[in-house]
């Protein structure tokens, strides 16, 4: 398990940010979106009371109680199902517990904060199995990164088909859909596969801003965003006869 310190705070609220959507997961302690520790764990890592005792030490490590924290950033998806149920209900734990306001923090706006500089349009890559991805795209603009199409289920050749150019791929499904990528195509980047993962820090930093424009969450409704249901209940769904892209 690894740890980033990062000098110097903000006293103001304290947060816990979470992400569990990828292939490897992490927690931050942040004070007012500016990560102070951070942890990260194996996606292997199933249930969210294994979480929290990582959480425990980051803040025995910082100082903190966690009953101090007010404020719980969830990385909410669309990824790793398994991941994102545990993510959400350790969000949850922590709000019942100790009155933490939840932010459910869209997964896509945190990659797409990996970005490179010289960036301008930005499409999401994760994999969603059967030749598909969840996808979104995403323009920088003066005021930030805006999302120019909503987040779906798409393969990767249609999304390319009308992305504006030059565009750069983000995320953990480049390399099961890189058959899909135009050879030769300058105008078409592949960003470092330092970029391709969210981090918890991000979810800090994204769920901050969320915060202060109010995007709280309900902790008794909230529920991770799949975009479509997973594969069991696509398959319980063509066996009863209803419609398997639909999430229920």
């Amino acid at each position: 398990m690894g740890y980033l310190i990062i000098i110097g705070t903000d006293d103001s609220i304290f947060g816990l940010a979470v992400e569990t959507s990828g292939r490897t997961g992490s927690v931050a302690l942040a004070c007012g979106g500016r990560t102070i520790a951070e942890a990260e764990f194996p996606h292997g890592l199933q249930h969210a009371a294994g979480i929290v005792r990582i959480i425990d030490e980051l803040c025995r490590g910082s100082g903190w109680r966690p009953e101090s924290i007010r404020h719980v950033y969830v990385s909410a998806g669309p990824g790793s199902f398994t991941g994102l149920r545990i993510g959400i209900t350790l969000a949850k734990m922590m709000a019942l517990a100790t009155g933490a306001r939840i932010v459910a923090v869209p997964t896509m706006r945190v990659l797409v904060e990996n970005a490179p500089a010289e960036a301008r349009h930005v499409v999401i890559v994760l994999d969603a199995k059967r030749d598909q991805i969840y996808t979104a795209r995403f323009e920088r603009t003066v005021s930030g990164w805006e999302q120019r199409e909503p987040t779906q289920v798409e393969a990767l050749r249609d999304v390319l088909a009308r992305a504006p150019r030059p565009v750069h791929l983000i995320g953990e499904g480049i390399p099961q859909h890189a058959h899909f990528i135009p050879e030769g195509d300058r105008q078409i980047a592949v960003t470092d596969q330092s970029c391709w993962r969210a981090r918890a820090q991000v979810v800090a930093a994204v769920g901050w801003r969320m915060a202060c424009a109010g995007e709280f969450a309900d902790p008794w409704t909230l529920a991770p965003v799949y975009v479509r249901p997973p594969e069991a209940e696509e398959r319980l769904a063509r066996a009863a006869g209803g419609n398997p892209t639909k999430p229920g």
